[in-house]
């Protein structure tokens, strides 16, 4: 077979504070940079990304690539109109041009633009106008889509990640790839079904590291296998205000008696198990000295989750709450050295600390503060005398379970520390998600007593392995831990904001 793959990948929160525009597209800081043509194969083939997943079990299926564009960008607010007509036209047009047998994408399922809520759904539409209605169109989706009459519609099938962190997405690809070759050999359309669930599920309540949703996903995969539907379960993506977003089940089969029944099956289970997507959340005071307590009885580190200043879901890492919190419980005179924070956003602070150089001391502000989902400001920035330990270029390989492959680009970056207390200064945003993202900067996360990861759950799959507990803190950003407080103005009836 002759495939055209092609990917568009933004996960959007629309109560966030920054835009993502055509250069954060180019540049794709914790994404590989948009790519055009045989760059995207050579760029992608060897990652983790499902891209790179369905690159390799295509190429051991012996099938044609005929790559069109690929484009990535951290989470964030609205993509652009500009953005998203640029990407939409590179794939778009391509397709039109014909000479392939069907089409692969490798898509995020929950972005919204400027001008048009379904991003993906637009761009499937798009496809179908220019490809026609009968040519297999299969897409990978991330765990977190908000996925959409339109998407379901027009795509052949889809398939969504089965993990939180995210440890699948090479796997979710070639899952894709044998997808495309059952429809294929089969050569008619299968029957498809959905079901929302009637409810929104925080972030921190989706981990597939605990239960119920970790048991959820094993219930999954085991009545995919025995029933032949082929099912995906696709939490949503909680901070998109338009009438779709929220929790889906879906699957795709050659009977639609058996796909019916079996996709309400897994729907209702999710459902009866309501009480039970319960999360714990601390306030940053609290969550520090918990977390004190536990380190001084402890050889390996506590992690403290900052989960409300996650650039993984729209916040710009650059929020000082914790490090305020830190400082107040003297963190870095009880374990000097041996508490770390990351990653925090100031290109800024990073350049001065690059002017002075490793070994000087200086007085300088870090961090931002930043207006809220809830109307609020976060905390000031945090001023005193900071030593410059270590100066990077911010290029780093990654190699954690989820990120194996992969390289980021975090401009001018430095270590510093106040009172004992070891900050990471960044000028691209990521989210603390894998252990090279301490290292490059000179922390070993096994050696320290107490890290504060500006994430909400992809960093338990590289911490967990090396964390004596984890505690989620919820100081003050721009991606609300909770669902249940931010503005909605657009979300279908009968979704209730909680569990």
């Amino acid at each position: 077979m002759r495939i055209f793959v092609a990917g568009f990948q933004h996960e959007t929160n629309t109560f966030a504070p920054t835009p993502a525009d055509w250069p954060a597209f180019e540049s794709g800081s914790s994404f590989p940079a948009f790519s055009h043509g045989d760059a995207m194969l050579e760029r992608l083939g060897g990652t983790s990304l499902p891209m790179g997943g369905f690159i390799r079990e295509a190429r051991r299926r012996g099938w044609t690539l005929r790559p069109s564009a690929w484009a990535g960008a951290s989470p964030s607010a609205h993509v652009t109109r500009d953005a998203f007509e640029r990407i939409a036209e590179h794939i778009v047009g391509d397709a039109g041009r014909g000479g392939f047998d069907a089409i692969y994408l490798d898509l995020h399922g929950a972005a919204v633009a400027e001008h048009v809520d379904d991003a993906e759904g637009e761009l499937l539409q798009r496809l179908r106008a220019a490809v026609g209605p009968t040519l297999p169109l299969l897409t990978s989706l991330d765990l977190h889509a908000n996925v959409t009459r339109r998407m379901l519609q027009h795509a052949s099938a889809m398939s969504a990640y089965r993990t939180y962190p995210h440890i699948d997405g090479a796997a979710t690809g070639a899952r894709c790839a044998a997808l495309l070759a059952e429809l294929w050999s089969r050569g008619k359309p299968w029957h498809t079904h959905a079901m929302r669930i009637p409810f929104l599920l925080p972030l921190n309540a989706q981990s597939t590291m605990m239960q119920p949703a970790g048991g959820v996903y094993e219930r999954l995969a085991d009545l995919d296998e025995r029933s032949g539907v082929r099912l995906s379960f696709a939490m949503g993506f909680p901070a998109a205000d338009f009438d779709e977003c929220g929790p889906v089940v879906f699957g795709h089969g050659p009977d639609a008696e058996t796909v019916h029944k079996t996709v309400q099956r897994v729907a209702h289970e999710i459902i009866e198990l309501r009480p039970e997507w319960a999360q714990q959340l601390l306030g940053p005071a609290e969550a520090v000295q918990r977390a004190l307590a536990l380190a001084a009885a402890s050889d390996k580190p506590v992690v403290i989750a900052d989960t409300q200043d996650n650039p993984g879901a729209g916040a710009d890492s650059n929020t000082t709450g914790l490090l305020h919190a830190l400082r107040a419980a003297g963190a870095g005179r009880r374990h000097p050295g041996r508490v770390a924070l990351g990653l925090l956003f100031d290109p800024a602070a990073a350049r001065i600390a690059h002017q002075a150089g490793v070994g000087a001391e200086l007085e300088l502000s870090v961090g931002t503060s930043v207006r809220c989902f809830d109307g609020r400001y976060s905390d000031p920035p945090v001023r005193g005398r900071f030593k410059v330990l270590s100066l990077s270029d911010g290029v780093v390989p990654l190699h954690g379970p989820m990120t194996a492959g992969g390289t980021v680009h975090l401009g001018p970056s430095a270590g510093v520390e106040i009172e004992g207390i070891r900050v990471h200064l960044v000028s691209g945003q990521c989210q603390m998600l894998d252990l090279d993202l301490f290292r490059f900067l000179g922390v070993e996360p096994a050696a320290m007593k107490l890290l504060v990861n500006k994430s909400s759950v992809h960093f338990r799959a590289a911490f967990a392995p090396i964390a004596s507990h984890i505690l989620v803190a919820v100081a003050p950003g721009p991606m609300a831990a909770d669902p249940s407080t931010l503005p909605w103005k657009h979300l279908g009836q009968g979704i209730a904001l909680k569990p």
